[in-house]
């Protein structure tokens, strides 16, 4: 088990039901593989940079890898006791590496780690919904084209008001698709941005590149601001 954060501060460990309830890990765990994708790219940044020098950027890199395969594998077995996503993946980055597993939280904190966690996952599940609404619209019209013909009762208020046909009944849900797929593409605009680099909330004195790490993670551009890297919810 990683030692907790705030752990200093207290002489005895929470509850076990205040543990519980307060852990984040059940439903974390889809964070995994991006966690992991965001410290590939931060500990490079930090070797490239000099501000750890890279043979420990290398051997915290190659642990990474190693973790990544377990991940793969279903041999991770995440626990509450180490509360989240990103300290179930240090946990099994110090077994596999030891203390210098440690360097990789440098120039880093929680806040952007979790809030690069979230836009590099929906970048993923937004590409995956785009094409998914693509291949139902393409369904609907192949489907509509056959069904122009069919009439069928048009209701209003849960009446029968006009005949229409079927097919034009099924291209009213390819334009409330359309409007979704549109919707995403926004979404993705926004998500599209680095919040790496933000730290807890005030940037790092440490020289990090952050146009690096925008490049490794295949972002955009990285966030102007870096109070609002961490604190942004509407993108």
């Amino acid at each position: 088990m990683v030692e907790k954060l705030w752990g200093g501060r207290f002489e005895q460990g929470l509850d076990q039901q205040t543990e519980e309830y307060g852990a984040s890990i059940k439903f974390e765990q889809r964070l995994a593989p991006f966690d992991l994708q965001g410290s590939l790219a931060h500990v490079k940044m930090l070797g490239e940079t000099g501000i750890i020098s890279q043979d420990e950027a290398k051997q915290i890199a190659q642990g990474l890898e190693l973790v990544e395969q377990k991940l793969i594998a279903g041999e991770i077995e995440f626990k509450i006791e180490n509360e989240d996503i990103h300290m179930n993946m240090e946990a099994e980055l110090t077994k596999a590496i030891g203390p210098v597993a440690g360097k990789l939280h440098t120039a880093r904190s929680r806040n952007d780690q979790v809030a690069t966690d979230m836009h590099l996952y929906l970048k993923a599940v937004l590409n995956q919904m785009l094409s998914a609404l693509t291949k139902l619209r393409e369904t609907i019209v192949n489907l509509a084209v056959n069904q122009v013909d069919t009439v069928m009762p048009g209701y209003t208020h849960l009446q029968h008001a006009q005949p229409i046909s079927f097919g034009q009944h099924l291209m009213a849900y390819y334009q409330m698709f359309t409007r979704d797929f549109e919707r995403f593409e926004f979404n993705i605009k926004h998500t599209n941005m680095n919040p790496l680099g933000a730290a807890a909330l005030a940037g790092t004195t440490f020289p990090i590149d952050r146009k690096l790490t925008t490049r490794l993670l295949d972002f955009e551009k990285p966030y102007a601001n870096s109070m609002d890297a961490v604190s942004d919810r509407d993108f």
